[in-house]
């Protein structure tokens, strides 16, 4: 078992053909990712041709990759000017799962098809600006080295897609089910709540990671959910602790408002849930690693 993303699913790569597409899919290909199909319109009825021996065609469209090839996962690597319309596209193609890692989409863009994937409530939004997510061993959809972490029983949600990466390795000892990066944007398509719901209710996942930063009040609603439905142990950590009050960092979403939005106010609304939360990432590696002696003792 996994959240979103299996061994059976199969993902086709809206923008495959441009140079990160090409790469990234490439690399999804060498970590077990069905990849049946791409999209281009201006390249439809080619192939491409990827390293051992495989031929992946491309379609004109989302529906018609999906009518030919069964696709129920698009991962999409469309520039952000375009973005929109790709997104829409998939929306529209009533595919379940659209992971949508280009960055610097206009908010403006994301909010009108965050809306239409809630009016039409058939699919899955990961993202935008996000890393993708993955099933180590079972399938890869987005940028997350494939390499770095093997299957376990651990899940993980991130708003932030370094600490993604950093996290899994740093846990490698142990492995995870699915690791999600939701990204730092301030409209997102999967939140944390989300994921924790998910992650919940996968029989396969015994424990959970939950990576935020600072700025709006994602943290603290995660954890107000937290302490009302899950019942697996999870640890957290929040980026930011030694961010000058008041700045905006790095991510569009890390805009400190009020107590809300601080490391401190996040950290302690989670320890009220009964998270334990890290002061760095490897502090809360090694609570992880002690609830996973735990559970196994």
């Amino acid at each position: 078992m996994a959240i979103f993303l299996t061994a059976q699913s199969k993902v086709i790569v809206q923008g495959m053909t441009g140079s990160e597409g090409m790469k990234h899919t490439t690399r999804m290909l060498a970590s077990g990712t069905k990849i049946v199909g791409g999209v281009n319109p201006r390249k439809a009825g080619q192939s491409v041709d990827f390293d051992g021996d495989v031929t992946v065609p491309v379609f004109g469209s989302v529906p018609d990759a999906m009518a030919q090839t069964g696709a129920d996962v698009s991962v999409i690597f469309v520039p952000p000017a375009f973005a929109r319309s790709a997104v829409l596209e998939a929306i529209d193609a009533s595919i379940p799962l659209a992971v949508i890692i280009t960055e610097g989409i206009a908010v403006k863009d994301t909010a009108e098809f965050f809306a239409h994937a809630q009016s039409t409530g058939t699919t899955r939004l990961i993202g935008p600006n996000c890393p993708g997510l993955i099933s180590p061993g079972l399938s890869n959809a987005g940028i997350i080295p494939a390499n770095i972490a093997g299957p376990g029983r651990i899940g993980l949600v991130s708003k932030s897609g370094t600490l993604t990466y950093q996290m899994m390795y740093e846990l490698r000892d142990h492995g995870f089910s699915t690791g999600v990066g939701i990204g730092g944007d301030p409209i997102i398509g999967t939140t944390h709540i989300d994921c924790l719901e998910a992650f919940q209710n996968d029989p396969d996942t015994d424990a959970i990671v939950m990576i935020g930063e600072i700025g709006g009040d994602a943290e603290e609603r995660a954890a107000a959910y937290i302490k009302e439905h899950v019942t697996k142990p999870v640890v957290g950590y929040v980026a930011g602790f030694t961010a000058p009050e008041g700045k905006t960092m790095g991510h569009a979403g890390a805009i400190v408002s009020g107590s809300s939005g601080t490391a401190a106010g996040k950290k302690e609304a989670l320890e009220a849930a009964g998270v334990k939360v890290g002061k760095t990432p490897s502090e809360t590696a090694d609570l992880m690693r002690e609830i996973m002696k735990g559970l196994t003792a």
